[in-house]
């Protein structure tokens, strides 16, 4: 379901669904896993949406930022994944080319999102490492769900408006069996441009910010040791260390994020020249959709809070008088 161009009469021409040649036993146990990875993604997603809107304590500009992540991820699973799963599985498109029509831009709209999601997470990381203060005094959480929901708009905007200019090459005549989202070269150059070239490089040129930060930050922290009072250096020493472990954590987020994305867009810019098989694609667009599903693993690995939160949960404590406040950072 990838941005691309091609002829559509010679595709038509020589395409055609390929036999099942799997056992019963192996076609359904091929639904258990994929059913299995679904709702692994959804609900685990669940629980990181959960767990920001729920407990006062993580009502942070930061959190706020991976609560819209993980509400893109949870969409991912929830209307991508299982139609893209029955895809892989049938080794066909089953699902008609108007559904066809829907899977791809939806998927378009949340692979956007997601990106520049990432976008606002490497520039959060980076003002709160590059200015501390300015960062605690002027980004509150009512100004970045304004970001976020600004974010959430210029998306969607762009999606329909990609959508409508594309829209003669919208068509129900697709080759039956396969499912692709056709642009023309300017509108694929464009949405390649916007959707990967300029996020991506804002992404690189913010993180490297972020890790040269990180250093003279480490390098602080051995001063303070030498010559700053206990006090002092304690609570000096521990925030900077917080910010730096932050900026870690969503550093392996974004470099997931940006690996599991990279032979999406290599595709694209492939795409017109080497005409890659079905199975390909296929790899291809289930690699970016498993991303959603890590995301939360990083969370459980690296957050303490998390894992806190989801025992909180699965254990119905939420459901109790006050639970929001309940400290889960200590």
């Amino acid at each position: 379901m990838n941005p691309t161009e091609f002829n559509q009469s010679d595709r038509c021409d020589h395409f055609s669904c390929p036999e099942r040649s799997v056992s019963p036993a192996v076609y359904i146990l091929l639904y258990m896993c994929s059913a299995a990875v679904v709702l692994l993604t959804m609900c685990g997603n669940l629980l990181v949406i959960i767990s920001v809107l729920h407990f006062k304590q993580l009502h942070t500009p930061t959190n706020m930022l991976l609560l819209s992540l993980a509400v893109s991820d949870f969409l991912i699973g929830a209307l991508i994944m299982p139609p893209v799963f029955i895809w892989i599985v049938e080794s066909c498109w089953i699902l008609g080319s108007s559904f066809c029509m829907y899977v791809s831009s939806t998927a378009g709209f949340l692979m956007a999102l997601s990106i520049y999601n990432v976008v606002l997470i490497a520039f959060d990381r980076c003002l709160a490492l590059l200015n501390p203060f300015l960062y605690l005094n002027k980004v509150s959480v009512r100004k970045m769900c304004v970001v976020i929901f600004c974010n959430w708009c210029m998306v969607l905007g762009y999606d329909l408006a990609l959508i409508y200019l594309n829209r003669n090459l919208i068509r129900p005549d697709m080759c039956p069996g396969e499912c692709f989202l056709i642009l023309d070269k300017v509108l694929s150059t464009i949405d390649l441009v916007v959707t990967f070239i300029f996020p991506l490089s804002l992404i690189i040129i913010l993180y490297t910010r972020v890790f040269v930060i990180a250093k003279k930050h480490a390098t602080a922290i051995r001063d303070l040791n030498k010559h700053t009072r206990p006090k002092t250096q304690k609570i000096t020493s521990h925030s900077m260390k917080s910010e730096r472990k932050a900026a870690k954590v969503l550093g392996i987020l974004v470099s997931v994020f940006l690996v599991c994305l990279l032979p999406y867009f290599i595709y694209s810019l492939v795409g017109d020249v080497i005409e890659l098989q079905t199975e390909t694609i296929q790899k291809i667009t289930i690699v970016f959709c498993l991303n959603s599903t890590i995301n939360p693993v990083i969370y459980a690995l690296f957050y303490l809070w998390f894992r806190r939160c989801v025992k909180l949960i699965i254990t119905l404590q939420i459901l109790q008088t006050d639970s929001a406040l309940i400290n889960v950072l200590s």
